[in-house]
């Protein structure tokens, strides 16, 4: 061997750095409903979603989601997209590894705009979990990995309809109906009657989505007592701000109240704990982010209330990261992790699966999902 003095090649390559993001896809997806999705707010005949895929330097991909509900959460698409090209703009060149500093920094910069932020910080996690080559439940701690059972959602709509979609969920294995409610207290009660008296062992979520005054709530649940209806939760029956006509509900009707649109962030959760205003706090990383949903969680249960999980209409791109916290955290004892199901193609491919009402974990690196941009996506590197 020929020794010589001269110094090695450098190398003009940037040395890569696994976590560093470097490109960040976001296009439209228009999924139809199977069945127009009717709340006491609003309707909606196709999800109107925005998906998300963040890639970092050494090529791992992550996944995200958001489901903007105008009728919920006052964002809409447009608005949306708007917000989450803003926010990718910020984090391109930043290490997933970072994602609580990234999701605060999320949080500053577009308070009005948690889908936006959801699905960016479901994009950035996913990418960041592959690269550890764990699920996404396991960031949060693996306490809870079994397979677990869903309610499913029935909107307003008529009797007749009422009846046919509850027997056929019914067939399915479904045996927790979460009924839409709160237009037509009386027309409610019939359509809860008769599904009662068509289907054997099932119980009810009756779901204000802020529809009620508190007397109109206070004489639904009086309504279903009646015809001996199991009525085991009442979610968001009054307005947002109307924390006591929460706790009114609660302690007048002697059924648990879960609040769902009146907590947006941990402060909101604060003040519900404070006014003793629920019994569950409705979990939902479309209305928080998922950082701080995690947050939500943690505090809810600390304080001695318990937890649902929910969603907006969203694919099993988002519940899927719903449905990680309810495997990493534990504690959730209701689930409304439905609204999958009620769509008329699955555009995702890989992740958990749903077996009739049951959800099937999944054991692979991230949420273990794959989805394909379209040639005109937006791409922002």
């Amino acid at each position: 061997m020929i020794a010589t003095d001269e110094p090695p090649p450098v190398s003009t390559t940037p040395p890569v750095n696994a976590h560093i993001i470097q490109r960040i896809e976001i296009w439209p997806v228009d999924i139809p409903i199977t069945d127009p999705f009717v709340v006491a707010t609003g309707a909606r005949v196709t999800a109107q979603n925005l998906f998300v895929r963040v890639t970092l330097q050494d090529g791992t991909q992550g996944v995200g989601e958001a489901a903007p509900f105008p009728e919920v959460g006052g964002e809409d698409r447009a608005t949306c997209f708007g917000a989450a090209t803003d926010l990718a703009h910020a984090m391109v060149g930043q290490s997933v590894a970072d994602y609580e500093t990234i999701a605060d920094r999320f949080n500053e910069q577009a308070p009005l705009h948690p889908a936006a932020r959801c699905g960016l910080e479901t994009a950035m996690l996913d990418a960041y979990c592959r690269s550890q080559r764990i699920p996404l439940w396991r960031l949060w701690g693996q306490a809870d990995v079994r397979e677990r059972e869903t309610d499913i959602t029935i909107p307003i709509c008529s009797l007749e309809k009422t009846l046919a979609l509850a027997r056929g969920w019914y067939a399915q294995g479904f045996r927790l109906f979460k009924m839409k409610v709160g237009t037509d207290v009386e027309e409610d009660i019939r359509r809860l009657q008769a599904v009662h008296e068509a289907l054997s062992g099932i119980g009810f979520i009756g779901d204000g989505n802020q529809g009620f005054s508190r007397e109109d709530c206070i004489r639904f649940a009086g309504g279903v007592k009646q015809f001996g209806g199991r009525l085991v939760l009442l979610e968001q029956p009054v307005v947002r701000d109307d924390l006591e006509g929460l706790q009114a509900i609660r302690h007048l009707t002697g059924i648990p109240v879960a609040a769902d649109e009146s907590v947006r962030s941990l402060d909101d959760a604060r003040r519900v704990v404070h006014m003793q205003a629920a019994d569950y706090i409705n979990i939902k990383i479309m209305k928080t982010g998922v950082i701080e949903a995690r947050r939500i969680a943690a505090f809810t249960r600390s304080a001695g209330l318990r937890l649902m999980v929910g969603g907006m209409l969203e694919t099993r791109i988002a519940m899927g990261c719903s449905f990680s916290l309810v495997l990493g955290l534990g504690g959730f004892d209701v689930l409304d992790l439905d609204t999958p199901l009620l769509l008329s193609a699955d555009p995702v491919l890989g992740g958990y699966r749903y077996h009739g009402h049951r959800l099937q974990p999944w054991h692979e690196a991230g949420l273990d999902m794959q989805i394909h941009p379209p040639p005109d996506c937006t791409i922002i590197q």
